[in-house]
């Protein structure tokens, strides 16, 4: 009877905890990929004080790979492994990182854009 108790509580618990738990770990993969697209941000405002400009979007991130700016010549990947998206306006000089989330696709609500990250 005493076990059956235990069981009982231990199964309660598990059903108000694990939800929250489950929010928290895609909340701090959100939290990463602000961090990790805040690190490829200040690689690309480097490129453009050497350059006078950004990459284009044809070249992309992989031109900073071609540049030597990353570490070990290889491009970051967010916490799915799909690559960053990098878009560039070149008449407003700013651009913009995506993350394609964990559905993979791109243009889907789980999509994570730099631009709306907190700064």
């Amino acid at each position: 009877m005493e076990l059956m108790v235990v069981i009982i509580i231990l199964g309660l618990l598990a059903t108000l905890v694990l939800p929250n738990l489950t929010g928290k770990s895609d909340e701090a993969k959100n939290k990463l990929m602000c961090i990790q697209m805040k690190n490829i941000s200040q690689t690309l405002k480097l490129y453009k004080l050497e350059n006078s400009s950004y990459p284009t979007i044809e070249e992309g991130l992989e031109k900073l790979v071609k540049n030597n700016y990353f570490e070990d010549d290889i491009l970051p990947k967010d916490a799915w492994n799909n690559k960053f998206i990098y878009i560039v306006d070149e008449n407003s000089k700013k651009f913009d990182l995506i993350s394609k989330g964990q559905d993979k696709k791109e243009n889907t609500k789980d999509d994570i854009y730099f631009s709306k990250c907190k700064k």
